[in-house]
């Protein structure tokens, strides 16, 4: 018996669990958006094809699962790039069907094909930064590939792939046995553990050190391996680092908790990783605004410091800095080895007592710093008010997502994070645009929980139509657009080490310019509030979460820089020798 294509890829996606997909229409898919129309499936249509693939990135993120993207072909493909290339950047699951020109078609340059070097050649795009492209020759090849970028996607390093669909053979028939036999191959494969020898010498260089840490990456995050990350730091009594995209895979408020390195990172965090005298990292890439540009009087110094480095992927590890001991497993089953080994060696654990107390009065040094700034009435706001009352407001465990700028710099650097899992931010590319549209993917993900995207005015501006898409699909994410009227961290940079702020500020007849977000909301049928004090915002916060409704808060804010122990080396280059940074601005 033969079906179309369309029809038994939506029947698949069923049975792969798939519960939403994630794009916009064309005339290269709408075969596959009209299969979708009796499925139990969800489309999720959007303005814009890079919401799409944020939403999608948010989606796969909090739900732990591999997202779908349904794209168009040439502009919807491109359209979709930076999202895409987001989500490769932070190791994203995530599978990406895109229509094609018609087959028979190639090489004629049919409407809106790509192909100025090559024929038929629009899937090459995503090469630099899928995991693997494909474009589908033949429709019987179709089930295999779709069945092969699944399980890419989601094993050895996730990431996302491209199955890049000529339009015609959407709408061909195959054998339904073709498919049936998908159902015959299992959908999860066994991962890598290290053995006993391995964890044992591990264990043994960590009870040995005299200052030993541990440093976290989002790969913890990705193996869902918070849980058995706590079981070794408790047992061992080891302090606790993390990248930014390993926030949150240890709750802020743990006794060994440090916080995050690098650039944004505070005096204390940086040099107890300097002076440590071995680190085991987990799953982190050691990426440059972490590791303070890699210069090793800032944050990491190594090989004086000695590395333990465990990571699925073989090619992180020993890329930035020389590794003693290195090993490629899957994170989760990894820890459970090194636990077990670490309470057969040290049966009675370790308290380490002297540290945590170290740790108590680092961080009622720096809250006390910070009060000042946190009790300030003035208005526009300061950002660590801001923060300091976002986080008051919301439950433990709500989901934040944040753009990039002072939103994501401040929270990396003092917003507490107490659940695995619940900080979404754009961490290897630094998408500006990414936080406004990952917070519907990850409430649509997470229903029952509140969802707040931290959001720039710069940031949000990127795609202010994901207001569309929360009105139509009634998604009650809640936008904080901390308003700079700017582009604040490059303004700061440039105001710093050129004297002026031309092309990143936002002005108009010379006086400081920001569109009226409440009302824009309101224009898309969205609630808004404009705050008008430092006093209005926290109310008008409760009152969003109560009102279980999408809902827009504009609150104008100081472009005041997070302070910062850490080094950038971008910073040299601007002003050889002259130790700059970023500056304020008023608005």
């Amino acid at each position: 018996m033969k079906e179309l294509i369309s029809h038994q890829l939506v029947m698949y996606l069923e049975m792969r669990g798939v519960e939403h997909i994630f794009g916009l229409c064309g005339h290269t898919n709408i075969a596959v958006l009209s299969a979708l129309e009796k499925s139990k499936i969800k489309f999720i249509n959007v303005r814009h094809e890079q919401i799409a693939a944020h939403m999608a990135d948010g989606y796969a993120r909090a739900k732990k699962q591999t997202s779908v993207v349904l794209t168009h072909l040439g502009p919807g493909l491109t359209n979709a790039a930076t999202g895409v290339a987001n989500a490769a950047l932070d190791s994203i699951p995530m599978v990406v069907i895109a229509g094609d020109v018609p087959s028979h078609f190639y090489g004629k340059h049919p409407h809106q094909e790509i192909n100025l070097h090559s024929d038929a050649s629009q899937y090459e795009i995503y090469r630099p930064f899928v995991k693997r492209a494909w474009r589908v020759d033949r429709p019987e090849l179709f089930p295999e590939i779709i069945e092969k970028a699944f399980q890419l996607a989601e094993n050895g390093r996730p990431g996302p792939v491209l199955v890049s669909v000529p339009m015609d053979i959407f709408s061909k028939e195959v054998d339904v046995s073709l498919f049936e036999r998908l159902k015959h191959h299992t959908k999860t494969l066994h991962k890598p553990s290290i053995d006993n020898e391995t964890a044992k010498l591990m264990i043994e260089r960590l009870i040995s050190a005299k200052n030993p840490v541990i440093y976290v990456g989002g790969g913890i995050l990705l193996a869902d391996a918070s849980k058995e990350l706590r079981d070794l730091v408790d047992h061992l009594g080891i302090p606790v680092a993390y990248s930014l995209m390993g926030k949150g895979a240890i709750s802020d408020d743990h006794p060994l908790a440090l916080g995050m390195t690098g650039f944004w990172g505070t005096q204390f965090i940086n040099d107890t990783c300097r002076n440590a005298d071995l680190i085991l990292a987990l799953g982190t890439r050691f990426s440059e605004a972490d590791c303070s540009s890699w210069e090793p009087e800032y944050t990491f110094n190594f090989p004086t410091t000695k590395l333990i480095h465990i990571d699925i992927d073989p090619n992180e590890i020993g890329r930035n800095y020389p590794v003693e001991i290195g090993a490629v497993a899957d994170l989760k089953q990894a820890l459970e080895v090194l636990t077990r080994v670490a309470k057969e060696m040290v049966p009675e654990g370790r308290e380490n007592l002297k540290f945590k107390q170290i740790i108590v009065e680092y961080k009622e040094e720096f809250r006390k710093k910070n009060l000042v700034h946190v009790q300030d009435n003035s208005y526009p706001m300061r950002p660590e008010r801001i923060l300091q009352e976002v986080r008051e407001v919301l439950p433990r465990d709500a989901y934040i997502t944040t753009d990039v700028g002072w939103n994501k710099n401040g929270v990396g650097q003092q917003f507490p994070i107490y659940e695995a899992g619940t900080i979404l931010t754009p961490g290897g590319y630094a998408t500006m645009g990414f936080g406004a549209p990952a917070a519907l993917g990850a409430k649509i993900a997470q229903p029952d929980k509140v969802v707040v995207s931290l959001v720039g005015d710069g940031g949000f501006g990127q795609n202010p139509s994901v207001l569309a898409t929360a009105a139509e699909e009634n998604i009650p994410v809640i936008w904080v657009i901390m308003n700079n009227y700017a582009f604040g961290t490059i303004a700061g940079l440039q105001k710093a080490h050129y004297g002026t702020t031309h092309g990143t500020v936002f002005h108009k007849e010379g006086k400081p310019y920001s569109p009226d977000f409440a009302a824009i909301a309101k224009a898309y049928g969205v609630e808004g509030i404009k705050i008008q004090s430092a006093d209005e915002f926290k109310p008008a916060l409760k009152h969003a979460i109560e009102s279980n409704k999408p809902f827009v808060i504009d609150v104008a804010m100081l472009n005041e820089p997070v302070p910062t122990a850490g080094h950038w080396n971008i910073m040299d280059i601007y002003s050889p020798n002259k130790k700059v940074h970023h500056v304020a601005l008023t608005i």
